[in-house]
């Protein structure tokens, strides 16, 4: 099968990689550059388990091929932090205890990510719409909603120590 050469940016890091046409971003995430935190839920883009940052928006990485993202910036869960330095909204679901399975909590944590950088002081509906995309089996939501509310406040409290 023909294969194609794209370039790519992953979680800060440059990537030339060769792939079939039918990649999809999801396998080229998992299987080729080893970021297993995507996970593949329904593999029809409604469950949010594959959710990635691509340009700057949410995307259902099993419904994107990988020729798609060509020169395009990505950022995974693992782009976030690092096991010694955790991200703010990464600290505060462990804390809150919105961290069931797991298997939801990358995809939602992105969600929120962008949802923060898009809107920094949401309220509860419009947190509920920014993670409507990510479906959770095992919390029921309230802790979620919590982690992203103790997140706002985290972030928020570190935005003014900051100078201006």
């Amino acid at each position: 099968m023909t294969k194609l050469k794209i370039e790519l940016m992953v979680n800060r890091k440059k990537r030339k990689i060769e792939i079939t046409p039918s990649t999809r971003l999801i396998d080229l995430l998992r299987d080729d550059l080893q970021l297993t935190g995507t996970k593949e839920g329904c593999g029809k883009g409604e469950c949010g388990a594959c959710t990635v940052i691509m340009n700057g928006e949410l995307v259902a990485s099993c419904l994107v091929l990988a020729p798609q993202a060509d020169g395009a910036v990505i950022t995974t869960i693992e782009g976030l932090g690092s096991s010694d330095h955790l991200d703010p909204i990464q600290e505060a679901f462990i804390e809150s205890g919105a961290v069931q399975c797991g298997f939801c909590t990358p995809g939602m944590i992105l969600a929120a990510r962008r949802l923060l950088e898009e809107n920094p002081h949401p309220d509860e509906e419009e947190i509920k719409r920014g993670i409507s995309g990510n479906l959770c089996r095992c919390t029921g939501y309230q802790k979620i909603i919590e982690a992203i509310k103790l997140s706002i406040a985290r972030l928020s409290k570190s935005d003014s120590g900051k100078a201006k």
